[in-house]
């Protein structure tokens, strides 16, 4: 949970995936033709005379490199010492170990966030791809949910025994690998297209998608985020964050979805309309 909030589906932030593509000459999309289309944009991206690096690579600027690797240096170093600190605390019996499963989990998210935009959509990579601004919200129930995942791992573990018993953790982490390989992949499948930033305008050169997982999923990304976000909580045993995530996240993605949907019948009319009646979302009485 796949959204300015840039994909945080606790605060109001426009991380709008619109289904669309370029077309071809002949009118037609290919995942060659994107591949082809992300190359020229790369190439756009010229260094000016005299070997002047454009401003934003420096430190601070949207592109900085310093920027992207020192957040990619830490997410990768918090998964690894995560998931390690993570089993080590499990193969003992302690409890502990779900809050740095939680925290291993958020890192792999956030590079992943970043790391597909940079290899399907280069032209849009900025620092602000990692999503790790997204707002006051999104925090508050990240910090809520590991909070609440430690105070019941040290003070209430015969507690957590009852209501997370191996089965919901296997089920957690089934939703969570889930979640993240759609969100993931629907990223990869848009390429091009795809933009955390709402898009209320159409572009000349955008085609409506109706392949691949958009022919199963209207909005895989936003599937793949409601899904991974309430994984994360049924593997943590968090019951009042399990039950405020599914809250807040059906909210914002049924009050997202509907304004989406009102500029993308506003983009492509009745092929969205035929589009939008032989799919569905797959989150709960969304339709």
């Amino acid at each position: 949970m796949p959204a300015s909030s840039n994909g945080d589906p606790t605060s109001p932030h426009p991380e709008i995936s619109f289904p669309v593509n370029r077309p071809s000459q002949r009118g037609e999309w290919s995942p060659e033709l994107d591949a082809k289309l992300r190359a020229k944009g790369t190439s756009n991206i010229q260094l000016p005379r005299h070997n002047i690096i454009p401003r934003a690579f420096y430190p601070g600027g949207a592109r900085s490199l310093s920027g992207i690797a020192i957040r990619a240096f830490f997410l990768g170093n918090g998964a690894t010492l995560g998931l390690a600190l993570s089993l080590w605390l499990f193969a003992l019996g302690n409890h502990l170990w779900r809050a740095p499963f939680f925290a291993a989990t958020l890192c792999v998210f956030h590079f992943l966030e970043f790391w597909t935009t940079a290899e399907y959509n280069t032209d849009i990579a900025y620092v602000s791809s990692f999503l790790l601004t997204n707002g006051n919200r999104y925090r508050q129930a990240h910090t809520f949910a590991l909070i609440e995942a430690f105070v019941t791992s040290y003070f209430f573990p015969h507690w957590q025994d009852r209501v997370n018993p191996p089965l919901a953790i296997v089920l957690g982490l089934i939703m969570i690998i889930f979640g993240q390989v759609v969100r993931s992949l629907a990223m990869a499948q848009a390429g091009t297209n795809f933009n955390h930033q709402v898009q209320s305008q159409k572009k000349e050169d955008h085609e409506l998608v109706t392949t691949g997982l958009y022919s199963f999923f209207r909005h895989p990304s936003y599937f793949g985020f409601f899904w991974w976000g309430l994984g994360t909580q049924v593997v943590l045993g968090n019951s009042i964050s399990f039950f405020g995530y599914a809250t807040v996240l059906w909210y914002f993605f049924k009050t997202r979805i509907d304004h989406e949907e009102k500029h993308l019948i506003d983009f492509f009319g009745e092929e969205y309309k035929a589009y939008k009646a032989r799919t569905r979302v797959w989150i709960p009485f969304i339709w």
